[in-house]
This record gives structure tokens, sequence and C-alpha cells, in this order.
């Protein structure tokens, strides 16, 4: 039974709401929808009348087009499907439409010899066999890359009628890094995939440049009366042709980058360019030496990162200090990682001894975060430095500290663990106070404090010394004399990054701060 454009729409908007169980159907809201998709998609504007929708129904529970939809009606008057996890997008194909199919293939593969039609390999290779399975109930030959799981492919569509209509939207975006959702005006250009995920490709409002969207961040998208600007200039082909990926501005300029792959890794390169301008400068022994023009993307970062250490950026510099920043770093993180079991010496250290401390315990990258963070906060605000709770006063503190060893090791110490002070502390050369040995009882003191090395510390330079054991009682000053001339102290020498995790109540010191380097770190009061 041949389906017109209009019914198709229809069947597809009745389907759409009636998957939607978050809200009752009535027929006058059938009609109601269907109209508006008319409109919407068609511009129809003189609606649908009610033997319409009703006959869409009908069709749409018999075995004419082969959907068998199990339609049924609640309390007289609400439309819903039976099956919660039934449409019509699920249905199997009919006999007919396999039979249009392999007729449309046979058709389009007349033209597969002309070059303007490669493209189309894999699109008939993937139809052939999906036909293939349809009719012999086979599983299928071929499988294609797929995400199924991706959010925005519905919009698709709505993308794709506004280029092809030349139709502004009003989009409602939100991006990784964006805290909030935005909404503005956006004029579709072109639809692209990269590695199995869509972007849509326009500007922003009346602003000239051309800009990437991922569509798995749109979250809504409505009418627009802004007037469609179409860029006559741009072309998707000279547009992309120096880059790997979507990420790309007009001003960005082409480099000759030069990557030296192993011999094992040589083969695959040959086989499957990075990019179309790739060409093969060396191949011996030593392995592969390739040069490209493209510009500096992330996409290009990614993809050398893909390669591990079977490769090496040779230029540009600021391309190889890059990738090299990037492992460094992610080294960086595997050295830092504290696991269960250091975790759980960490926590008993410090059940018997008072005092715990590891290096490591953040990264390079985040202990210059949080530098960086607090140098620009306290420069704008010095008052900032008096604050008793960091975490509060500086909002965005609050995640770098956070950080995944450290909520581990509060919930190793104990599961109700909470951190309910952050000071910053500077110790330097010139520092007047120097703290003599004590304990700390009074009724404001946290159960434990923990140190955040943001520089290098040692014993000549603001290390904390304590006497393990002695967290237990509170001593008199004589009893603090004779223990800390018989006993040896534990000192906490901290790499940046270290920590040191001590019960508030051990009898400790910290070291006088000497030469021409200061100390900083973070202290946190953590109660249990």
């Amino acid at each position: 039974m041949p389906v017109n454009r209009n019914a198709l729409i229809r069947y597809k908007t009745i389907d759409r709401c009636l998957q939607n169980r978050f809200r009752k159907w009535s027929l006058e809201d059938l009609i109601e929808a269907c109209s508006e998709a008319l409109y919407e998609y068609e511009g129809i504007d003189k609606g649908v009348s009610r033997r319409t929708v009703q006959g869409d129904i009908q069709t749409m529970r018999s075995d004419k087009l082969g959907y068998n939809a199990p339609i049924i009606v609640e309390d007289k008057r609400y439309y819903t499907y039976e099956d919660p996890g039934y449409s019509i997008t699920n249905s199997p194909l009919s006999e007919q439409d396999l039979h249009m199919l392999t007729e449309s293939v046979e058709f389009m593969k007349q033209f597969s010899a002309f070059k303007h039609f490669n493209q189309l390999g894999g699109m008939l290779q993937k139809l052939e066999d999906h036909i293939h399975a349809q009719r012999t109930h086979t599983r299928p030959v071929i499988d294609f890359e797929k995400n199924n799981n991706l959010t925005g492919l519905g919009f698709l569509d709505r993308f794709y009628k506004a280029i092809v209509n030349k139709k502004a939207l009003l989009l409602q975006y939100q991006s990784f890094k964006a805290p909030v959702p935005s909404q503005f005006d956006f004029h579709p250009q072109l639809l692209k995939e990269y590695r199995n995920r869509w972007f849509v490709i326009g500007m922003r409002e009346q602003q000239q440049e051309l800009i990437s969207l991922a569509l798995d961040r749109v979250l809504d998208i409505e009418k627009s009366e802004e007037v469609y600007h179409r860029d006559e200039s741009f072309d998707p082909v000279d547009f992309y042709h120096n880059a790997i990926g979507v990420s790309i501005s007009p001003n960005m300029p082409v480099e000759s980058v030069r990557l030296q792959f192993s011999p094992r890794q040589a083969p695959y390169v040959q086989t499957k360019p990075l990019h179309h301008s790739q060409e093969v400068i060396e191949n011996n022994q030593q392995g592969l030496l390739v040069e490209l023009q493209v510009v500096h993307n992330f996409e290009l970062e990614k993809t050398i990162l893909g390669f591990g250490e079977d490769v090496q950026v040779l230029q540009p510099d600021r391309l190889k200090n890059r990738i090299k920043d990037r492992l460094d770093h992610a080294f960086d993180r595997y050295q830092s990682e504290l696991n269960s079991s250091r975790l759980t010496m960490l926590s008993q250290r410090l059940i018997h001894r008072g005092i715990s401390y590891a290096n490591n315990a953040y990264t390079k990258k985040q202990v210059r975060l949080i530098k960086q963070l607090i140098d620009q906060s306290t420069q704008a605000n010095p008052r900032l430095l008096a604050s008793e709770n960091l975490l509060e006063t500086m909002p965005r503190l609050k995640p770098l500290v956070l950080s995944r060893n450290l909520q581990r090791l509060l919930y190793k110490i104990d599961e109700k663990a909470r951190i309910s002070s952050c000071k910053y502390f500077i110790s330097t050369p010139q520092s007047k106070s120097t703290l003599k040995w004590h304990q700390d009882f009074s009724g404001q003191t946290p159960s434990y404090l923990l140190r955040i090395a943001l520089r290098e510390s040692s014993l000549k330079k603001g290390a904390l010394m304590a006497i393990p054991g002695t967290q237990k009682k509170q001593l008199a000053q004589n009893e603090i004399d004779l223990i800390v001339e018989i006993s040896s102290p534990t000192i906490a020498e901290l790499g940046e990054g270290g920590i040191v995790l001590y019960h508030a109540k051990i009898l400790r010191k910290q070291a006088q701060a000497q030469g021409q380097k200061r100390v900083d770190f973070l202290e946190l009061g953590i109660d249990v």
C-alpha cells in the first residue's frame, strides 16, 4: 500500500505521542499534534480532520503497512500503546518494502562506477545486507559501526529541513564546559558526522564566523523569527580540506606536521592514512616518517595520542610540546592514584600512630590549578587569606580540592567524614612565627587535619614533625618536654601534591622555613 508523505508524517507523529507515557492522549490531542507536525514540516496550515486521524489509527492497528500497532483506549477516551516498548520504527519491513528497497539498491548500483558516487559503496552494502537478513531471517553478515545510545539524533531531521528550507532556528544549547544552558538564534549550513558523532555547522545569530555544535549537546529546538542567513562562500570540501575532524575556524593556520611511527605501526598508517595530505618521507627499519598539511586542532591531538608509544611528533614544536604535556599529565595521574592498599595503609597508620602521609596524592596539573586559582582570587581580594573556609568563599576551589583521591580517603577513614574548614598557609624565611611542640584540645578542634603541599617541603622548609601515639591523652608541659627529648618524631617531608593527615590532638611542630623558598599548603579540618 503506497504511503504518501503527509500520511507518513501523521503516523510518525501519532507513534511519537503514544510512546510518551508521561501524559494522556485524547483524539483531540492527536489531531492537534498531527496538525502542528504538518505545518512544521510541510507548511500545511489547514489542519487535520477528525476522520483522517481516526483512519490513521485504524491503519496503524492493521496489517496494511505491517505495523500491527497495539493501540488501545483507556478510560474510554485516551489512546496509548498496550506494549510500552512498542514503536512503528521497530516494525519489520514488509515484503513490498523489501522489494522496493531491492529495486532502489539495484538502481543505485548502476552509478557506483562514477567517482561522484564512490561514497555510496558502504551504504549500498549495508542496505543489501539488511534486506538479505530481513528476507531470510538470518543474522547480518556486515556489522557497521553504530552508537545506539547517542543522544541528539532526534534533531537530525529538524536541522536537515532547516538547511534545505533556509530557516533559522532558536536553539537551547549547553556545551560540556558551560555551567548552564544558553539560548540563541542559529543559522545551520551543514550537517557533518565524525566518528559516529553528529555536528551541525552554522552561524550563531548574526555573527559571520562559522562554528560547530554537537547534536548531543542540543537540548531543544524552536522556530526562530530571524531571517535565515546563508553563507554563499561556504564550501564544505574547501573548509575541511586541511582538517582532521570538525574543530576548525577560518583563521587557523595550516602547518606541516611530521610524525615518526614505529615499524610495528607503519603498515597500518600506510594502508589507512591519517589525512589525504599524508606524504611518506621515509620508510625503513627505523619506522615510517610521514608529513601532513593540517591545522592544529583537538582531533589532531586525539588522533596522535591514540597511537600511544608508537608515534613521536617531530614538528612543529608547539604540537610536540602539547603532546608531551598531555602524556606527562596522563602519567602523573597514574602515579598519583591512591589504590585500595595505599588507602588502607594510610587510614590504619592514622588510627594507630596519629599521623600518616603520602606523596603524589594530587597531580602536578591539579596543584597548578589550585595555586593559580588561589593567587588570582587573593590578588583580587586579599581578605580571602584570612578565611576559615576557602571552599565556601572560593566555590571554584572545591572541585579541585575534593579530588577523587581525597573523597576515597575520607570515606576510608569514616563514612561520615566531612570537611569542616579549609585554610591557606604561607611560610617564608622571613616569617617570625615559629611553633613549639604542642597539642590542641580546644572544643572547636576537628577530629583530623589534612595538609596539601602546594610546594615541596622538607625539614629545612616547613615539614611537619609529630610524635606518634601522643594523640591519646592531653600531656602536661613537663611530659611534652620529656617525650620530645627521648622520642624520634615522624617527619612528613612532602613533594608538591603530597598530603599529610594527622590527628588534631597529636604532639606536633612545624619546622621553620629556611633558604630562599616559601612553603605553601592548604589545611583542611575533617570531622567524623
